[in-house]
């Protein structure tokens, strides 16, 4: 399914003529002009799953957050917006599938991954934190000289019978939560993924790759391949990872190359490195 069929971004002049009508010289950047243009970035025509290739500083984060403010995308955390953001992405331009006046959609960024996970562990700790108090709570209950002294002591009774009634990790289990999630950061990072990634929307997705080993990266092209061509979902993805890019069917934009070209992920520069590199070391592997 496409929902976003076309992108355009303001080319060399139009950034010129921009650039040299401000008067304030109080900015030692212009940020987001100057980066695109200098790969001659001026339009990107897109299919079902579309790869923004490219290395550090090359501008394919750049290029997402653009998309996702002009197209009003949800998104979790904060991003580095500047205050030329809105004057760029007014001399921006996109074009819809035929007859959709809004696109529904989502970025996904290494920032939100993170702060998921980081909430996650926050949560974890105090949960064991609890957990730990409550140990404590358990030991002096059960063995207390504790006497029902009138009817404001009912509850109190009734902790301390419970205590001395059961073991310690049977009184836990059943007054405290588990943990939130027992998973490693790859997981968690990949449930992420499949949680925010629903039906029948654009999804723009800033080096997905961090935080997944190579088999959950597998596993999240696997997950991206069904949700595009069941679920009627559309990807724009940032990334280098050769796992991602070896996608069937992907458009590819290799954004280190001046002009910027579409290219098979064969003919990239980081394929080609491990390419390389394992042919190199093919008889260790024999």
């Amino acid at each position: 399914m496409i929902y976003l069929s076309q992108f355009t971004f303001p080319d060399i002049e139009e950034e010129y003529d921009f650039l040299m009508g401000i008067k304030r010289t109080c900015y030692d950047t212009f940020y987001p002009f100057q980066v695109l243009s200098k790969h001659r970035l001026r339009q990107l025509d897109f299919e079902t799953v579309t790869i923004l290739y490219g290395g550090n500083g090359s501008g394919k984060s750049t290029a997402l957050n653009v998309m996702a403010e002009k197209l009003a995308l949800s998104r979790d955390t904060l991003y580095n917006r500047s205050n030329f953001f809105e004057d760029y992405t007014k001399r921006c331009g996109y074009r819809l599938e035929s007859g959709k006046k809004h696109c529904e959609g989502r970025i996904i960024t290494s920032d939100d991954v993170f702060d998921f996970m980081l909430n996650l562990r926050t949560i974890n700790e105090g949960v064991d934190n609890k957990r730990e108090e409550m140990f404590e709570e358990y030991m002096e209950l059960k063995y207390s000289h504790f006497r029902m002294r009138s009817l404001e002591d009912y509850e109190r009774l009734k902790k301390v019978n419970g205590a001395r009634r059961k073991t310690q990790s049977k009184y836990i289990r059943e007054n405290h939560m588990d943990n939130v999630r027992e998973h490693s950061n790859g997981e968690s990072a990949f449930a992420y993924f499949t949680d925010k990634i629903t039906e029948n929307g654009l999804f723009l997705l800033d080096e997905p790759e961090n935080s997944l080993s190579p088999e959950r990266q597998r596993e999240l092209v696997q997950f991206i391949g069904d949700a595009a061509r069941f679920y009627g979902c559309q990807f724009v993805i940032a990334t280098h990872s050769p796992f991602l890019l070896s996608m069937r069917g992907a458009k590819i934009y290799d954004l280190d190359e001046e002009p910027v070209d579409v290219k098979r992920w064969t003919q990239l520069g980081n394929v080609r490195a491990y390419y390389d590199f394992f042919r190199e070391h093919a008889r260790e592997f024999e």
